[in-house]
């Protein structure tokens, strides 16, 4: 009976601890930083823009003057946060707009950093 009792909490045991699940973090697109964007100037020619942002993810092949770049994290277990940014270009490839979840810096000439606090910068849209 002892023995009987033993094996059944053994495998009571075993049983348990394999119905815990692990979840994974899962990451997926590009991901896209404020300092990324704060890099962003308006009239910027796409080949800069690309080498800021890196490939968009998505270019529609109707609509080539618009890169989409989306991103979307969950951590384990809990709710998928999403947020995507569209640049939009002109005929002659060169930035004119910047559409979605966060807005891209000041701008300045290139040769002067920005020293204002963030909180004082206006966006350029």
């Amino acid at each position: 009976m002892l023995r009987v009792s033993r094996f059944t909490t053994l495998f009571l045991c075993l049983f348990l601890s394999a119905c815990a699940v692990h979840k994974i973090d899962v990451q997926q697109g590009n991901v896209v930083t404020q300092e990324m964007l704060d890099q962003l100037i308006l009239q910027m020619p796409a080949n800069k823009v690309r080498f800021i942002m890196g490939t968009p993810l998505i270019i529609d092949v109707f609509h080539q003057q618009r890169w989409d770049y989306l991103y979307s994290f969950q951590a384990g277990g809990d709710i998928r946060q999403q947020r995507s940014i569209s640049l939009f270009f002109d005929t002659q490839q060169r930035l004119t707009r910047v559409e979605g979840d966060v807005k891209i810096g000041t701008a300045r000439p290139s040769s002067t950093p920005n020293t204002l606090p963030e909180e004082q910068r206006s966006p350029i849209l």
